[in-house]
């Protein structure tokens, strides 16, 4: 899965803190999100949309397709 995490974070301005820190999440898991070390769950993944005001798919990209 590809993300855009690290794109919509530095279009606001903030370090990986000060979105953990806006998350009530650490600077790790912030860290491993954007490096795709770490899938975040639902929760965490709905709220950094939130934050970002986009959709999660915009947000988190999945190249998977469905066999035929």
């Amino acid at each position: 899965m590809e993300n855009r995490v690290k794109h919509y974070r530095e279009a606001q301005g903030w370090s990986q803190g000060e979105l953990a820190r806006r998350l009530g999440v650490s600077r790790q898991t912030i860290n491993a999100v954007e490096t795709d070390k770490y899938d975040p769950s639902l929760p965490l993944a709905l709220r950094m949309a939130r934050l970002f005001g986009v959709g999660v798919p915009e947000l988190f990209i999945d190249q998977w397709e469905p066999e035929v």
